[in-house]
């Protein structure tokens, strides 16, 4: 792995001497930009010492060195990794300005950009900082989303950097081995919402991180992949197809259109198992004359197991989200739904459960052999569940 490390001005940049060296430890070959601003918060020594490399800070390089530092470095690089990437520069990488040594570099570099934004909640929110990210993505850079927790500026929100470790494994993800080459890969992800009437619907709290981290893991390793997402806040993954849908009776009729053409269905979605048996036209009232309201409902179809009937019949991995008795839970579900790997956990758990960046899963195979995927973040989980259906299929 041939990684040139970006680090910009923002107080994030303080973990660039760790992350450096936890990329060294994972086998990778770092070599280090930084901007101007960005040396006031971390010292350019000591970036070159755990990287066992000169590092870059002025535009024009060094003059004893030879040749020219940006251009020897694209025929180099397979990843430019820009870790923390201010507001400052994501516009600068937007709009094509040059004028630093980072930005110069970036317009000569050719291989995969990834970038982990990182600033005050406010400016995060910003719409033009939004709509600069959202450009950057639509032209094929990785954005690894920023986390909440307290910044460096007193406010609590979205716009931090993840931690070391989870920045580590998404980059992991990057130069995984492409062993989904050939292959058409389903995804379902997100929740469904079953209306009530024009106001209100039933969902669940289910953000669809795990699904999307899912379909991006098996882009990334060489599939086709489809995604069929209920309702998210999530932006759509690149290189993905997507269909969008509302109702399990929607996610319901384009799974099925869809799995015939797929040699791997992964079933992440969460679906409600029941609808309302009638749809209000009109918003229900609140009754005067009653503490309570009846409503009826009726199941929803089982996607996973219409799946299980399809022929050819695809390769298939369901999710059981429990809230108790996990293991027992998900061995029965993959028994009921005739499907070859289960992925379990335990969602009361916080740490894991609903919009979570992390999990923490049991895989359960249809001959009985049991795998545990120690916590991390849903990209490395995503890789780890799909390293044992590329194994199982190679059986």
């Amino acid at each position: 792995m041939n990684i040139v490390l970006g680090v910009s001005g923002g107080i994030a940049a303080y973990k660039a001497p760790e992350l450096v060296r936890r990329l060294r430890d994972a086998g990778a070959d770092v070599r280090v930009i930084l901007t101007p601003n960005a040396a006031r918060f971390v010292s350019p020594l000591s970036l070159a010492a755990v990287s066992n490399h000169g590092v870059i800070v002025e535009q024009w390089g060094d003059a004893g060195h030879g040749g020219v530092d940006h251009i020897e470095l694209a025929r180099w690089a397979e990843l430019l990794f820009i870790a923390p990437a201010t507001a400052n520069v994501i516009a600068k990488l937007t709009a094509g300005i040059a004028d630093d040594a980072l930005t110069t570099y970036a317009l000569a570099h050719r291989a995969e950009l990834v970038i982990a934004p990182a600033m005050n909640t406010f400016m995060l929110a910003h719409p033009t900082v939004q709509q600069n990210i959202e450009t950057l993505r639509a032209r094929g850079a990785g954005i690894i989303e920023p986390v909440n927790g307290l910044l460096a500026c007193g406010e609590e929100g979205a716009g931090k950097m993840p931690d070391v470790p989870l920045l580590v494994e998404h980059i992991r993800g990057h130069f995984a081995s492409r062993d989904l080459d050939g292959k058409s890969v389903l995804v379902t992800a997100g929740p469904t919402r079953e209306p009530l009437d024009p106001v209100r619907y039933l969902s669940n709290r289910s953000s669809g991180k795990m699904g999307y981290a899912l379909a991006e893991a098996a882009r990334r390793r060489g599939a086709n992949v489809t995604l069929v997402t209920g309702p998210t806040a999530l932006p759509a993954p690149a290189g993905v197809a997507l269909t969008r849908v509302t109702t399990a009776a929607e996610m319901h009729a384009a799974v099925l259109a869809a799995a015939p053409h797929h040699q791997i269905v992964i079933k992440a979605a969460a679906v409600a198992d029941f609808a309302a048996a009638n749809v209000a036209d009109q918003k229900i009232k609140k009754s005067e004359s009653s503490d309570e309201l009846t409503l009826r409902l009726v199941k929803n179809p089982d996607i996973l197991a219409d799946v299980a009937r399809v022929s050819p019949r695809p390769f298939i991995v369901a999710f059981a989200a429990e809230t108790e008795a996990v293991e027992e839970q998900a061995r029965a579900k993959l028994q009921r739904k005739g499907a070859d790997l289960i992925v379990a956990n335990d969602v009361a758990d916080r740490t894991i459960g609903f919009d979570s960046d992390q999990n923490e899963a049991l895989v359960i195979a249809k001959d009985g052999e049991v795998t545990r995927l120690a916590k991390a973040g849903k990209l490395a989980i995503a890789n780890r569940v799909l390293d044992i259906v590329v194994g199982r299929l190679a059986r």
